[in-house]
C-alpha cells in the first residue's frame, strides 16, 4: 500500500485507499442522499459526498486533510467548540455510535447551520479505522414564540463552561465597568433577557450602573434605567433591598412589587419590572471579601419559562466570581490613584521661560502599586538662566520614589547654591551626597544648563550620568541624538572625571530629555528603541509641542513595556 498526502495535510503520509481518488468515494459513499463525511481515527477528514459539499458550501480540497472539529464544529455564536465538550470527537476517539440535535457547523461562507448528527465507527479498509459522519437539517420543531433566538436550558456541563468562562473573563480585566459589561454578555441571552447591576459606592450609596438588553440579536444599554438608587433601608423584606444587605438570593416578579412600596428602592423596582416587562426575575448579592459590593438581577420578559429555585445556585456562582473579580478591580483603582496622586505631587510645576515653550509628561507603570523613581525637573537659575534635569532612581516601589525625592531635592540645593558652576561640577557634588546620606541604590539623571546668548540664541551645557542622550530635532525633520558629556551613574562608589558639553539650540528646534520607559523594551535592544524614537520624533517634528509628546508616548512606548516614562520638552523661538 503505498503513500500520498491529499489536499491540505502538508507532509503528513496516509494510505492511498483514503485519498478522495480511492475505494472511499465509490458509488456507496456517493449515493447517500444525506451529507456523509469520513475521518481517520484522528478526526481529519478523508472523504466527504457531494450532499456534505452542497450542504456546507465547500469544495472537497477544502474538507479534505482538514481536522473535522476545527474546521466546522461551532456554537451558536461562531466561537469555536472547546475539544473536550465535543461529543462528536469523543464518539470517533472511542470508537461508539452517537446522535446529537441542534450543533452549529460553519459553512464555506462563513454562516453557520444548525443541523443533527450521527457518528458511527466506520472501517474503510482491513486495519484503517475511523468514523462515517452524517449531517442533515434537524426536523422542526414546535417552538414557543417567546423562545425564538434563546438557547436550551443549561446542562450541568453547560452550567460548569459558563463559570469557567466567567471566571476567565472577569479576572483577565481591571477595569470595573469592562468587568461588569463583560459579565452582561455572558448572561444574556444565555440566561435571560436582562441583565442589572447596582453597586453600593464606598459611602454606602445605590447606583444603577448597568441595566442590558437583549434585543432584536444585539445586546442594548438602557441609559434611561440606570443612575442613582434610594438607599438601601434596614428592614425592607424585598429581594434587591435583601440582597444589597448581604441575604441570600431570591426570586422577584411584577407581584413582588404590586403592593404599597416600603421604600424608595422599592418604587424603583416597580420602574424597572414595567418598564422592561420582566415576568420574572433572580435577584443575588455580590459579595466581596469583606463587604457587600452590590446586586445583580436577572430578569426575563421575552422567554416564556420564568427562574426557578434550582436556577439560584447557579446565580450565587456567578455572583460570588463577580464579587472577587470587582474586589481585585476596586483594589488595582485605589493602588493606581494613590501612586498617581504621590507622583504627581512630586513632580514639580514648570517654569515660564520668556519666548521658550516647556512641556512634561509622566505615565506611570501599568502596574498600579510601581511608583516609580522617574522625574523630571526645571527651576531658574540666574537671569536667563534655567536647569533642566531628567532622572531615574533604580526600583519601581516607594522607596524609589522617596529616593528620588531625596535627589531632586539635594540637586536643587546644590545648583541654587552654586549658580554658575558647570552641571558636571554640580553632578560630581550630588554623587557624593548620594553615597553619604541617600538611601538610593543608584540613579541616572542628565543636569543642563539653559542660558539665553547675546545673538538671541540659546545654548545648553549639559552632563549626562548613565542616562540615555537628548534627543534634538531640528524644524525640518532633521534628529539626532546629544552623545557627548556621558559618564558613569550615580550611586556607584567610583570617582571618575565626569565631562560637560555645549551645543546651541538651532531656531524653533525641540530638545526632548526622557526616561528609559519610553524606549526600552524586553523583545528589542536599546538600539531599536532609541532608533524608533529618533524616526518617530523627526516625523512629528512640525506639531504643536503638547501633540509632538502625546504622540511620541502613544507612538513609540513599547506596549511590553513596565516601567514608567518621563519626559521634558522644549522649543527654541524662531529668529527674529
Amino acid at each position: 500500500m503505498n503513500d500520498v498526502a491529499y489536499p491540505g495535510s502538508g507532509d503528513i503520509p496516509v494510505p492511498g485507499n483514503l485519498t478522495r481518488s480511492g475505494a472511499l468515494l465509490d458509488e456507496t459513499l456517493e449515493g447517500m442522499q444525506t451529507s456523509a463525511i469520513v475521518v481517520d481515527h484522528d478526526g481529519l477528514i478523508v472523504a466527504a459526498n457531494s450532499a456534505a459539499q452542497r450542504l456546507l458550501g465547500r469544495r472537497v480540497e477544502e474538507l479534505i486533510g482538514q481536522d473535522f472539529h476545527d474546521l466546522l464544529h461551532r456554537d451558536s455564536h461562531g466561537h469555536a467548540v472547546p475539544r473536550t465538550r465535543c461529543e462528536m470527537r469523543k464518539a470517533t476517539l472511542t470508537g461508539d455510535t452517537r446522535h446529537g440535535d441542534a450543533e452549529w457547523f460553519a459553512c464555506g461562507d462563513g454562516s453557520l447551520v444548525e443541523l443533527s448528527w450521527l457518528v458511527t465507527p466506520y472501517v474503510p479498509v482491513p486495519g484503517v479505522w475511523g468514523a462515517l459522519t452524517l449531517l442533515y437539517e434537524p426536523k422542526q420543531q414546535q417552538v414557543h414564540p417567546s423562545d425564538v433566538g434563546y438557547s436550551a436550558p443549561l446542562t450541568e456541563l453547560d452550567r460548569l463552561a459558563l463559570l469557567a468562562e466567567t471566571t476567565t473573563q472577569l479576572t483577565s480585566t481591571l477595569d470595573v465597568d469592562e468587568a461588569l459589561h463583560r459579565l452582561a454578555a455572558l448572561t444574556v441571552p444565555r440566561l435571560a433577557d436582562w441583565a442589572v447591576l447596582d453597586l453600593l459606592t464606598e459611602h454606602g450609596e445605590v447606583r444603577r450602573v448597568l441595566v442590558m438588553e437583549h434585543k432584536d440579536g444585539i445586546l442594548v444599554e438602557r441609559d434611561d434605567l440606570q443612575g442613582p438608587m434610594p438607599p438601601v433601608p434596614e428592614e425592607s423584606p424585598m429581594p434587591l433591598s435583601r440582597a444589597l444587605r448581604g441575604a441570600a438570593s431570591s426570586l422577584a416578579g411584577p407581584s413582588t412589587y404590586q403592593g404599597p412600596p416600603d421604600s424608595g428602592i422599592a418604587v424603583e423596582q416597580q420602574r424597572l419590572f414595567t418598564e422592561t416587562g420582566m415576568h420574572s426575575a433572580a435577584i443575588a448579592p455580590i459579595r466581596g471579601l469583606r463587604d457587600v459590593l452590590g446586586a445583580l438581577t436577572l430578569g426575563r420578559s421575552q422567554r416564556h419559562d420564568a427562574f426557578t429555585p434550582t436556577d439560584l445556585p447557579l446565580l450565587e456562582d456567578l455572583t460570588r466570581r463577580t464579587g472577587l473579580a470587582l474586589d481585585n478591580a476596586r483594589l488595582y483603582q485605589r493602588q493606581r490613584k494613590v501612586a498617581e496622586t504621590m507622583q504627581r505631587h512630586l513632580l514639580p510645576q514648570l517654569p515660564t521661560l520668556p519666548g521658550l515653550e516647556m512641556t512634561a509628561r509622566y505615565l506611570p507603570a501599568p502596574d498600579a502599586s510601581a511608583v516609580g523613581g522617574d522625574w523630571y525637573d526645571a527651576f531658574a537659575l540666574a537671569a536667563h538662566a534655567h536647569a533642566l534635569v531628567i532622572g531615574d532612581v533604580v526600583g519601581h516601589d516607594l522607596d524609589a520614589a522617596a529616593g528620588m525625592a531625596q535627589i531632586r531635592n539635594m540637586l536643587r540645593a546644590f545648583a541654587w547654591s552654586h549658580p554658575q558652576s558647570a552641571p558636571s561640577d554640580v553632578v560630581r557634588q550630588l554623587d557624593e551626597a548620594v553615597m553619604h546620606v541617600a538611601e538610593v541604590p543608584m540613579a541616572t539623571m542628565i543636569l543642563a544648563r539653559l542660558t539665553l546668548g547675546e545673538d538671541t540664541l540659546w545654548r545648553l551645557r549639559w552632563t549626562n550620568a548613565g542616562h540615555p542622550p537628548p534627543l534634538l530635532i531640528t524644524h525640518d525633520g532633521q534628529a539626532h541624538y546629544l552623545n557627548e558629556a556621558h559618564g558613569i551613574l550615580l550611586g556607584t562608589g567610583v570617582n571618575r572625571p565626569r565631562p560637560d558639553a555645549v551645543t546651541t539650540l538651532p531656531p524653533r528646534a525641540t530638545l526632548l530629555l526622557y526616561t528609559d520607559g519610553l524606549v526600552e523594551s524586553p523583545k528589542h535592544s536599546i538600539d531599536h528603541g532609541l532608533n524608533r524614537l529618533r524616526r518617530h520624533a523627526a516625523a512629528l517634528a512640525h506639531r504643536p509641542l503638547d501633540s509632538f509628546c502625546d504622540s511620541l508616548l502613544d507612538q513609540v512606548r513599547p506596549n511590553d513595556n513596565d516601567d514608567d516614562v518621563a519626559m521634558i520638552a522644549l522649543r527654541t523661538p524662531p529668529l527674529t
